[in-house]
């Protein structure tokens, strides 16, 4: 406490957002930032250099056992945690490196989500238990080579043969792929849309890992090859049909990136401002010329901002009152302000800035990735512009 009787001023948590949060949440977040600290930032930067994610299925046991895996969801060994709890762990998985944050929420906002949301309650006891605890990790197919932003025109393909379904297709920009043990595929059928639990050793099924990306180099990110997949009937999710299904789940997920990307940029902006009253130019730390002040002061705004409007999503969603529009509001706005921060942060560090030595340019360009999947700038700009005017520019 100050002598006025006031809380001291944290340069970290400028607003005092910590305020808001509760014990348990402050357990959660510690607990991930730990885990975090201690398994991936030390090693993080030569697996990006590599383009590589070494030992994925033991940091997917791992997050498992801290209750990181479908951590919102309840029941099947999941935590049962509240969204705001789900976003704080999101933003320091991606504070360390925004590969880390996509492995679980692909895992746990998509893949499980789906089978919890959709699927059967033999589907749920086959793969949800599992799944919590990393013993298997999963995938979401939904993206095609030349489908990205409209899944509607998608052309995988699902048909019914006797008692069975036989799927053919192609799904592209996969996080996990190569690594997982069950896909979550949605597929057109003479019926509409509908989601299939494949599991990832069916005849016919492969997921060839993508490589040279200059992206989310620290993640594995495939194609899904189907060839005549032959499945039962009862892989199909049967709680749903029609592009509702995916786009429920990924408004889930984008939700975590919301939190996730001020993950990346808290850690370019620390960089940043421990660099700045560090580093001597001129005789002095550069932190106290005022064209670098402004740079600190405006990260700082921006970064706490986003963190504000993650938490008001997060506590809307708890009490059940989350649009998807909000969700749209949100990603549209923390993963552009996030890049910005981390751009900034680069002219803070100077040649240093492009150096592995430091995390921004890493969190830079993983945030290019990360402004791009789970919808676009462009199709959340007319999410929230159809909302506004009530007048669809889609199409």
């Amino acid at each position: 406490m100050s002598g006025s009787g006031l809380p001291s001023f944290d340069p970290r948590d400028p607003l005092g957002i910590d305020d808001l949060l509760s014990d348990e949440d402050l357990a959660v977040r510690d607990t991930v930032r730990r885990w975090a600290a201690d398994r991936v930032l030390p090693h993080v930067a030569d697996w990006y250099e590599r383009g590589e994610l070494p030992g994925v299925r033991e940091l997917a046991r791992e997050l498992g056992s801290i209750g990181a895996l479908g951590m919102s969801l309840t029941g099947y060994g999941c935590a049962g945690a509240s969204a705001v709890q789900y976003g704080l762990a999101c933003l320091e998985l991606e504070a360390a490196d925004s590969g880390i944050r996509s492995l679980v929420s692909v895992q746990g906002s998509l893949a499980m989500y789906a089978i919890h949301r959709f699927g059967s309650a033999e589907q749920k006891n086959a793969w949800l238990p599992r799944m919590a605890s990393g013993e298997v990790i999963g995938c979401f197919g939904l993206t095609e080579p030349d489908h990205g932003s409209d899944p509607a025109g998608m052309t995988t393909y699902a048909k019914r043969d006797g008692g069975d379904w036989v799927i053919n297709g192609r799904k592209m920009w996969i996080t996990n792929g190569s690594v997982a043990g069950v896909a979550v595929v949605w597929a057109r059928t003479d019926e509409g849309i509908r989601g299939f639990v494949v599991p990832a050793g069916a005849p016919g099924f492969s997921a060839p890992e993508i490589k040279h990306k200059w992206s989310l180099r620290a993640s594995v990110t495939s194609e899904l090859v189907l060839d005549d997949v032959r499945l039962p009937a009862d892989a199909v999710l049967p709680e749903v049909a029609g592009l509702r299904g995916p786009l429920s789940c990924l408004s889930h997920a984008r939700y975590g990136i919301v939190w996730g990307a001020m993950g990346a940029a808290r850690a370019s902006f620390e960089s940043a401002l421990e660099y700045a009253t560090t580093r001597e130019q001129f005789g002095r730390p550069i932190g106290g010329f005022q064209l670098t002040q402004a740079k600190l002061a405006d990260m700082a705004v921006e970064l706490h901002k986003g963190v504000l409007l993650a938490h008001h999503l997060g506590r809307r969603m708890d009490a059940g009152r989350l649009r998807p529009e909000q969700v749209s509001f949100g990603k549209l706005n923390n993963v552009r302000e996030a890049i910005e921060i981390c751009r900034t942060a680069r002219t803070v560090l100077g040649a240093n800035g492009i150096s592995l030595e430091y995390p921004v340019m890493r969190h830079a360009t993983n945030l290019e990735s990360v402004l791009t999947y789970e919808g676009t700038v462009e199709m959340h700009q007319l999410v929230l512009g159809k909302a506004l005017t009530g007048l669809d520019a889609f199409r």
